[in-house]
């Protein structure tokens, strides 16, 4: 059980430390932090009742080590509590139920006060809330709910001496300079393997060396410089990819999202809501700067991802920084690094509301 950290015991934290907000609302954080609290013992209660065997663990303290021997993992507390959860899950094989510890009533979804607490978790990733809590998990514990899979981001990110792939992004990936005041520059294209010979496939291009006993004529065939038959060739894991379809780009950054992720930030920045079963990614340039003249340039900034495609980004700026499914977990980006984006990482097995896909 993967149990959210709440912003009142966060803030009170900070304030036993003099560092909290002066002008921070302590009666609705504790509020909200009661109710959160109260249905993490209701869970607790309920999986005591049918004799399971669990270990919680903080959000903020979740690590590989409290996965072993695990059959299920539930985030209680929002949306972030399980994208959190699901960072861990990257194999795929250990299904997430969300439970929305503190959700929006029906009242204060339908008016239009500034009354209501926006800040609370819309629970789009949870199966159910603790105002259905005991019917939701009972039905879960003995085999029924509806687990789906869903498609997740794979990035791997090239540096000079070292290539990292990151943990797979249910919702999104965020890649941009670290300042939103600066300008993002980049190159992109799609990415498609190169089908060399095999005395080139080791980055060498031009003649393969005689062996032992060969003279030059017996060598094996001439093959042209790799750069004669492509455009631009880069490798990950050491296999070669021809770049094409290159764009130049100066501007916010660019979003990438699954269908999972398509109706959050993606469709706030301009991006189109997608099927949630798909398998497809979605691309949005942030505030793309074009000449002018230039009817054209804004033609590929809101595009999808078909299924084997890749994304190839080279990070033009002098840094950058890669924000996985929000802001709590990033990787920073130095000019000249390359990465590469797909479909590819396992699928997360998701316990979802009856009616969604």
């Amino acid at each position: 059980i993967v149990i959210k950290q709440t912003a009142y015991e966060e803030y009170s934290l900070l304030k036993s430390r003099g560092l909290a907000p002066k002008a921070l609302r302590w009666g609705r954080l504790e509020s909200r932090f009661n109710s959160h609290k109260t249905c993490v013992n209701n869970l607790l209660d309920i999986l005591n009742k049918h004799n399971v065997q669990y270990n919680w663990v903080n959000r903020v303290e979740l690590d590989r080590q409290h996965l072993a021997d695990v059959d299920l993992v539930i985030a209680v507390g929002g949306d972030g509590t399980c994208l959190s959860a699901a960072h861990f899950l990257d194999h795929g094989t250990i299904p997430l139920l969300g439970v929305n510890s503190d959700p929006i009533t029906e009242d204060q979804k339908s008016t239009l006060t500034k009354e209501v607490d926006e800040r609370r978790s819309h629970g789009a990733l949870c199966m159910f809330s603790s105002n259905n809590l005991e019917e939701g998990v009972t039905k879960v514990l003995y085999g029924g709910g509806k687990l789906v899979s869903r498609a997740r981001i794979q990035c791997i990110v090239k540096s000079t001496f070292s290539e990292t792939r990151l943990v797979p992004a249910l919702n999104d990936l965020l890649i941009a300079n670290p300042s939103p005041a600066a300008v993002s520059r980049f190159r992109m294209g799609l990415l498609h393997e190169v089908d060399m010979p095999a005395p080139l496939r080791d980055g060498q291009g031009g003649i393969a060396e005689a062996k032992p006993g060969e003279t030059f004529q017996q060598t094996r065939p001439f093959h042209p410089p790799v750069s004669a038959q492509y455009g631009t060739v880069t490798r990950f894991n050491g296999i070669p990819y021809d770049i094409t379809d290159s764009l130049n780009v100066w501007s916010s950054g660019i979003w990438v999202s699954t269908a999972t992720g398509s109706t959050a930030a993606m469709e706030a920045a301009g991006g189109m809501p997608m099927k949630r079963s798909s398998t497809e990614l979605q691309y949005v340039i942030r505030e793309h700067m074009v000449e002018r003249n230039n009817p054209t340039g804004r033609a590929r900034d809101n595009m999808l991802l078909k299924a084997g495609e890749q994304l190839h980004i080279r990070w033009n700026s002098q840094t950058g920084r890669i924000f996985m499914d929000g802001s709590h977990l990033t990787h920073d980006l130095e000019l000249g690094d390359e990465v590469l984006l797909n479909s590819k990482a396992p699928p997360l097995k998701l316990f979802v509301q009856e009616g969604q896909e």
